[in-house]
């Protein structure tokens, strides 16, 4: 069985992970284990993290358009049960955004939610 070479991946895979350390404190950024552990654990709460941002904005929007639809007398649920109703299709992103910087597309949409629930 031939002899085999492993200098050149490992030397790679341990230049790519002591760049990432590379903003951590004392030996975190300079030994080899401390740097691989830190480096690895960051990875970790780097996937964890994309996945619940998607949730924390969703949550931002939802809280947005729920205080915008309470000045107009309505809760954030009468208020997307009505656009519902209405037929209108605006995902959340938008809503939440017409409700901080166009506040008066917002009132139309509010007034729309209201009349569809009041004709139905």
């Amino acid at each position: 069985m031939p002899r085999v070479k492993s200098n050149v991946v490992r030397l790679k895979r341990k230049k790519q992970v002591m760049k990432a350390a590379k903003g951590a404190f004392g030996g975190r950024s300079k030994l080899w284990k401390a740097a691989k552990e830190t480096v690895e654990r960051g990875w970790v709460y780097a996937y964890r993290d994309r996945k619940a941002k998607k949730r924390d904005f969703r949550k931002l929007w939802i809280i947005r358009i729920n205080a915008a639809a309470h000045a107009h007398e309505m809760t954030y649920n009468t208020f997307m049960h009505g656009l519902k109703k209405a037929g209108i299709e605006v995902d959340r992103k938008i809503l939440s955004d017409l409700a901080i910087t166009d506040p008066a597309a917002f009132t139309l949409l509010a007034e729309k939610a209201r009349a569809a629930l009041v004709a139905a």
